[in-house]
């Protein structure tokens, strides 16, 4: 493990001087240069006027409301799509249609994507339009099909495009050709919250509001939403995205929430008054995806349609107890593949620079997962794959900074032709799906088409941090600064520190958790510390006096009372 500190602006900048030198210090090396960039007020958010093609969706969408059109959502499977569909759902129905619907494709009777199954499912509501949120940019055949059945197809999107696009009557995506919005890192939720409030506004424009005695509603009501579906997807939380997540985390700090997210944090034990985007990505998060990852996603967005706080209560507990059961899986599922590996006696010489993992009795809404945790071991590209009910494989990849996991597969599809069934994704996700009996050739070319474009040292993992703390920085009020200073995020990293500290004493908790008490080398002060799923044949080390820690600021409430407490991303003994 390599351990790199951050570069820091060795010049002043006046424009930041009001700020504590410790959070200056991490936003100079975050790129932040002017007061500017850390104004997260609406008003700076960019104008939707920019996407491409959101006229249409909006003229489209205005014909199905002032007509009382049925519009049907289709979304995805994941909180992103989840959170997409609610806020859709809640808005279209605030603007005053009547008749609106939501339909989740089950991922293991139809796979991802407005499918020809999917529309022939749709058809039998009869809508009148297809709205798609958080997917639809590839699904070429069931646009087609929809087409063919008199259904109208607004796609938004913000998956990276393919050489053809459907021939929906529009097409709302940051990311197709063409597209002049500044930022392409909209999550879909967010592609669709513009959407919504480009409606608004038109809607507004044409009187309709004031003709139906009706109130244009206010569209930040739904910032929790897009928030929580935001940070969920891992998008690149740069200017934009960080307007929208701060604007939403405010909401929920004030308890001005819906009350799904209310009863999603409250089985996770936390305080909505606490909430950042780390709560949101490993507490609230995960428990929305478990629905579809093992049952019907139709859970969650239930949970973040209801009005009333004992109905999200029970579908809240709903979704921890699927939580618990994929975190079970997944663990099983984890073990077998850590142990496969393993047999085959590997070493980075000899591990393929892309890694393609399968067995026929994993659970494919868990190899997303998977793909994870074994790319945070081996630091690699991977590919998990699970067999489907149809007898072809169905992957989930996840890659490491640098390899666009996307642009691997397309040149893998475009070096083979017959090899991948279809694909799809980001830079650092994607999916695919191929025949079993292709498996060793796709894993061959994989690893081919990564070695191509990888460099050795992107290979290395690397720890880089903020540096090192002084003793008079560990305070609950650091802490409590940090916090504030986000939304942190991808490609917008939270604070991370390193340091040299004391034992002064370790034990296990909770079976896999290594608790320790550290005292600064230069200091008097006793903190407390934990590495969560240590390995427990390593950890307690009873002769070892001082570790080398990365590490977060935390701040730990038990009985109203806050202590600091770090959260340990990496230790080794010295």
């Amino acid at each position: 493990m390599k351990i790199r500190q951050r570069n820091k602006n060795p010049h002043p900048n006046l424009e930041l001087e009001h700020l504590p030198i410790i959070l200056r210090n991490i936003y100079l090396s975050r790129g932040i240069l002017s007061r500017n960039d850390l104004d997260y007020d609406l008003k700076n958010l960019l104008p939707y006027a920019d996407l491409k093609g959101i006229q249409a969706a909006v003229e489209c969408l205005y014909e199905a409301i002032t007509m009382q059109k049925h519009i049907m959502i289709v979304g995805d499977f994941d909180a992103d799509g989840a959170t997409s569909t609610a806020l859709a759902v809640r808005a279209l129905c605030a603007f005053g249609a009547k008749k609106v619907s939501y339909l989740v494709p089950n991922r293991f009777e139809y796979g991802y994507g407005l499918t020809p199954e999917i529309v022939a499912v749709a058809a039998e509501r009869s809508p009148d339009v297809i709205m798609t949120v958080d997917n639809g940019i590839s699904s070429i055949e069931g646009v087609e099909a929809a087409k063919k059945l008199g259904i109208k197809v607004v796609i938004t999107d913000h998956h990276l495009v393919g050489d053809v696009l459907p021939e929906a009557d529009a097409i709302v995506n940051p990311n197709q050709p063409g597209d002049q919005f500044a930022s392409k890192m909209l999550a879909g939720v967010g592609v669709c919250f513009y959407l919504m409030l480009a409606l608004r506004t038109y809607l507004r424009e044409q009187a309709w509001f004031e003709s139906n005695q009706s109130e244009a509603p206010n569209m930040a009501q739904w910032l929790d939403i897009v928030a929580l579906g935001t940070v969920a997807d891992v998008v690149p939380l740069d200017y934009n995205n960080r307007i929208l997540v701060s604007q939403g985390l405010r909401r929920i700090n004030a308890m001005r929430c819906v009350p799904g997210i209310l009863a999603l944090l409250e089985i996770s034990k936390k305080t909505p008054s606490m909430v950042n985007a780390s709560t949101l990505a490993f507490s609230v998060a995960p428990r929305l995806n478990a629905a579809g990852r093992l049952d019907d996603m139709s859970v969650g967005i239930e949970c973040l349609l209801t009005d009333d706080l004992s109905k999200a209560q029970v579908l809240a507990q709903q979704l921890h107890d699927l939580n618990q059961e994929r975190r079970e899986i997944e663990e099983g599922m984890k073990l077998q593949a850590f142990k496969n590996l393993n047999q085959l006696d590997l070493n980075e010489k000899t591990l393929s620079v892309g890694l393609s993992i399968y067995d026929p009795t994993w659970h494919q809404g868990v190899i997303g997962i998977l793909a994870a945790r074994v790319k945070e071991k081996y630091h690699r590209p991977v590919i998990a794959f699970a067999k489907t009910d149809n007898g072809t494989l169905k992957g989930s990849g996840r890659s490491i900074e640098g390899i666009h996991i996307r642009d691997v597969l397309d040149s893998v599809a475009k070096r083979h032709p017959t090899l991948i069934e279809k694909f799809g994704g980001h830079a650092m996700a994607a999916g695919l799906s191929l025949l079993e009996k292709d498996f060793e050739h796709f894993s061959t070319a994989f690893d081919e088409a990564v070695t191509a474009v990888i460099s050795p040292d992107l290979l290395h993992k690397e720890l880089v941090t903020d540096g090192e703390l002084l003793d008079e920085d560990f305070l609950v009020r650091t802490a409590e600064l940090l916090n504030e200073g986000g939304p942190w995020g991808q490609s917008f990293p939270e604070p991370l520190f390193d340091g040299v500290f004391e034992v002064v004493d370790q034990r296990i908790v909770g079976e896999r958790h290594l608790k320790l008490s550290l005292r600064c080398p230069e200091g008097k002060r006793v903190i407390n510390a934990i590495a969560f799923n240590i390995d427990t044949k390593a950890w307690p080390n009873h002769h070892c006096n001082q570790v080398k820690i990365v590490y977060r600021l935390d701040i730990n409430e038990y009985q109203s009372l806050k202590n600091i407490q770090l959260l340990i991303e990496y230790i080794e003994a010295i």
